[in-house]
């Protein structure tokens, strides 16, 4: 066997690439455990901070230097969407990524619109995650081959439909009362969550009910779940 011999003044020495930094968050400690023995067994690849829902997220992400942040979207407090929205406005480099159990649409299409650069089913995290997040920090788009067969087929049912693609019709903070409301909070408990009177809780709510043309809770829930502010 031959010597290995040292490199020479020339060369410059090796070194190995640093692994992409990256934050998981889900509201299911078992998911996050699961996710992080595949993404922990990548030599490339460590998860450095764990989140509970995207408030959360949202914090660690402005404390702790990470590169991937692999979102859930439904979670409390502030779903994945939220959560990716303001992590783009704070952090332009970051790169996200969705790991969801539905091929919904609505949800599809507002991960594009929030800068995802991957949409990734649960079902097959075991298979699909490890190479969307090598693609994401390639800046290549990584999306599910069997979610892109079902939106784009859902897609082109609705425009031989005659149907138009739902556009947003309420605001950033109207979404967040939007979702509070559906999760069963009071207007007292919305003011102390987001630090705002009751008042501007009442004012925000009304306006909802009336861009949405709903009538009560229950249709601003109904609401929100087909728009993936909460899971059914």
């Amino acid at each position: 066997m031959s010597e290995q011999r040292p490199p020479g003044p020339g060369t410059p020495p090796y070194r190995p690439r640093p692994a992409t930094r990256i934050l998981l968050a889900d509201d299911h400690a078992l998911v996050r455990r699961g996710v992080r023995l595949i993404l922990d067994g990548e030599p490339d690849l460590a998860v450095v901070a764990e989140a509970g829902d995207g408030a959360e997220a949202v914090a660690k992400a402005r404390t702790i230097d990470v590169d991937l942040a692999i979102l859930d979207i439904g979670m409390p407090r502030m779903t994945g969407l939220q959560a990716a929205r303001e992590l783009t406005r704070r952090l332009p480099d970051l790169r996200i990524l969705f790991l969801t159990m539905y091929d919904n649409e609505q949800y599809f299409f507002e991960a594009l619109k929030v800068g995802a650069s991957g949409y990734v089913m649960k079902s097959v995290a075991d298979r699909d995650l490890v190479e969307a997040c090598r693609a994401a920090m390639r800046d290549e788009p990584f999306i599910h081959p069997g979610a892109v067969t079902a939106l784009v087929r859902s897609y082109l049912d609705r425009v031989r439909q005659g149907e138009r693609l739902p556009a947003r019709a309420i605001t950033d903070r109207e979404e967040e009362i939007l979702k509070l409301v559906a999760e069963g909070h009071t207007s007292k408990e919305i003011a102390d969550i987001l630090v705002i009177s009751v008042k501007t809780v009442e004012r925000h709510r009304a306006n909802l009910l009336q861009k949405l043309g709903l009538k009560d809770r229950l249709e601003l829930t109904r609401y929100a779940i087909r728009a993936g502010l909460i899971e059914p």
